[in-house]
């Protein structure tokens, strides 16, 4: 947009700059500044205006996002070009993505280079590396305290690794994703040091106190994060002399993104690691971005500019990198994170789906969908252009934010509920044989949430331990009915690494003193590579897993309709222990496949008539996962334990 004042101010700014705008190679850069300008001078004037630097501080702001450009790659830059020519490219169902910790999937970098093909063979063409950035070599918070936002932390290689890593991907058409941690840094990084040894400047990146008497008033509506281990919300730093706000651990120290240093700071970061070939920035904790006295300090409407700023600025200068938003938040503030229908007010294009995952969980739990159903149903519809990340599991405890309401809708009490899911998934619940921990205990709340891996979860490493063979093909058909419901639901998958192979829960961090107290690293394994080999072995757990997730990351390449075009219907059937959506294209409505799960224990009932609405031919239907018809009695379909239909119409056996 054209705006007179901001575009005088911008030509100002320009003519002050070093960079030389003129040439060819530049015009893309020159083009999307002047398209995006007055959007970005109209935010940075909302928080920075007042100031009396406020142009100083634009004019850096602009430098930046020249420098960057200039430091982008001719590759890149050609990607940018080809992804704003189709920006639906990522909805696409050809993407199917795999996170990951490097020390934990191949030791380093260079490891995990000599392991890329096994991405091949699974699937995966979305490769996200959990933080890899420098930090302290004690207590990280799993590498999200970073001491060094530029800088590869030698335990996994240098930035050269990196770069080749991204080379290769790119090669096999595959996407690399990388965090950012926008809210924190670690105590050990520079502006953090320097802010201790009294410096004003460093002082003013962070909320710093003199007294308790402003940290007080915040800590009377502010919530913990990790109540057992990291009460509180500000820590008191001798060297400095100061409190200083730590919403997440004592040494992370929460950015003052009141000050406009800090949001250009940021800026350079997210640009650099979008310079190095991350298409996809996964920006942490972005849910409490603004503090404020006198709220939760959590998904303040100031968090959500601040978004917007920062997509305005990426556009400018690597408009083909997305932005995923990890807020693990109530369902309805998730989906805000989108930002809004139009332009101007976009934020990520990608969200993770808590709410589905932890739905997920709660079907498993009770064995039936209510809850699930009834929470999904109350969701607002995401914007065009964005998608959901969905996941069965994440390096991070499961939280049970689901909305009391959809609770007592479903016919449970709220806090019981919560209390049944902690104690069945902790194994306390009698007949569960989930091998979970109870993670974050809040005192206060109640609350609790869960720790631990997958196969832990499901039952899977309980039936091990049993050597109950009938209990190991029950949580078999259990993970592979979740990651169907992932794949299948409309967005993009993420698997967690070592769930593919079945991997249970591991005790060894219990004999790590910066990891002990922290039952998550429970779930983030270190890979036994002579165990995955078990893959290729016959009828081993590894190949039973292995062999048919690949199977069914292969069929939904195949079938159009799992694309991501707000383009699914869910289903309301009589039988509670059922979840029925139908995939369809907006196109042709004659492409349509119809999902049909059971989360119940014994074979479940789905009559016809109570899906007839949805235009579904069910005398020619196909299951595209086993590549069968199934047995349909008369006017009804019975659906095995545990088991997911993806049911089409076969080719050449429509009706009418």
């Amino acid at each position: 947009m054209y705006e007179q004042a901001s575009h005088s101010l911008l030509n100002k700014i320009l003519a002050e700059l070093d960079h030389d705008f003129g040439k060819a190679e530049a015009q893309p850069f020159h083009t999307r500044l002047g398209a995006n300008f007055y959007s970005v001078y109209k935010l940075f004037h909302t928080f920075y205006g007042h100031r009396a630097d406020f142009e100083t501080q634009l004019k850096q702001l602009v430098a930046v996002m020249a420098e960057q450009y200039s430091a982008r790659s001719p590759a890149l830059r050609q990607s940018d070009l080809k992804r704003e020519q189709d920006a639906n490219w990522f909805l696409s169902q050809q993407w199917v993505g795999m996170a990951l910790y490097t020390d934990g999937f191949a030791k380093d970098l260079k490891g995990l280079k000599k392991r890329i093909d096994y991405f091949q063979e699974l699937g995966v063409n979305l490769v996200h590396l959990m933080p890899m950035m420098e930090c302290p070599k004690a207590a990280s918070d799993g590498g999200y305290a970073v001491s060094d936002f530029c800088r590869i932390d030698e335990r996994f290689g240098t930035l050269k690794d990196l770069q080749a890593i991204a080379k290769t991907l790119h090669q096999q058409d595959a996407l690399l994703t990388m965090d950012v941690v926008l809210n924190h840094t670690s105590d050990e990084h520079e502006w953090a040091q320097k802010a201790q040894q009294g410096d004003a400047k460093f002082q003013d990146y962070y909320y710093t106190f003199d007294n308790r008497d402003i940290p007080d008033q915040y800590d009377q509506s502010m919530l913990e994060i990790f109540p057992d281990n990291a009460p509180g919300n500000f820590t008191w730093n001798e060297p400095m002399g100061k409190w200083v706000m730590t919403v997440f651990n004592t040494y992370q120290w929460d950015l003052n993104y009141t000050n406009p240093a800090v949001f250009i700071e940021i800026v350079n970061v997210v640009l650099f690691w979008a310079n190095q070939g991350a298409d996809i920035l996964r920006l942490d904790a972005v849910a409490f971005l603004w503090k404020k006295i006198g709220s939760v300090s959590q998904n303040e409407q100031e968090a959500h500019l601040i978004l917007q700023m920062l997509k305005d600025c990426c556009q400018i200068t690597a408009p083909g990198t997305l932005f995923i938003a990890e807020a693990i938040v109530a369902p309805q503030e998730i989906i805000r994170y989108f930002g809004g229908a139009g332009v101007a007010d976009k934020e990520c294009e990608i969200a993770y789906n808590a709410t589905y995952m932890a739905l997920l969980w709660d079907a498993v739990a009770t064995k039936n969908t209510r809850l699930l159903n009834q929470s999904l149903r109350n969701l607002p519809a995401k914007p065009a252009q964005t998608t959901w990340l969905n996941y069965v599991r994440c390096h991070d405890d499961i939280g049970l934010g689901y909305d009391d309401n959809d609770i007592r809708g479903a016919g449970y009490e709220a806090l019981g509920h919560r209390r049944f899911l902690v104690d069945y998934f902790t194994g306390a619940f009698e007949g569960s044989t989930a091998r979970g921990l109870p993670f974050g205990y809040n005192e206060k709340t109640g609350d609790t949430r869960i720790s631990g891996s997958l196969a832990a979860l499901i039952g899977l490493e309980a039936a091990l331990e049993a050597d109950d063979a009938e209990a190991i093909d029950s949580a078999i058909e259990k993970i592979l009915l979740l990651h169907a419901m992932i794949l299948s639901y409309g967005g993009i998958p993420l698997f967690y690494y070592g769930d593919e192979l079945g991997t249970v829960n591991d005790s060894s961090y219990l004999d790590d003193p910066a990891k002990a107290d922290d039952n998550r690293w429970a779930h983030r394994p270190r890979i036994d590579w002579d165990r995955a080999e078990q893959r290729h072995v016959s009828g081993t757990i590894e190949n039973r897993l292995f062999t048919a997730l690949q199977k069914m990351i292969a069929v939904r390449k195949e079938t159009p309709v799992f694309a991501d075009f707000n383009n699914r219907d869910l289903l309301s059937v009589s039988n509670p222990h059922l979840f029925i959506f139908s995939r369809y294209d907006n196109d042709h409505s004659e492409d349509k496949v119809l999902v049909v799960a059971n989360f119940s224990d014994t074979p479940q009932t789905l009559y016809f008539h109570e899906v007839r609405h949805s235009h579904f031919d069910f005398a020619a239907a196909l299951d595209l996962y086993s590549g069968e018809e199934p047995e349909m009695l008369y006017d009804r379909l019975v659906v095995p334990p545990n088991r997911f239909y993806w049911l089409k119409v076969s080719d050449g056996q429509r009706h009418g």
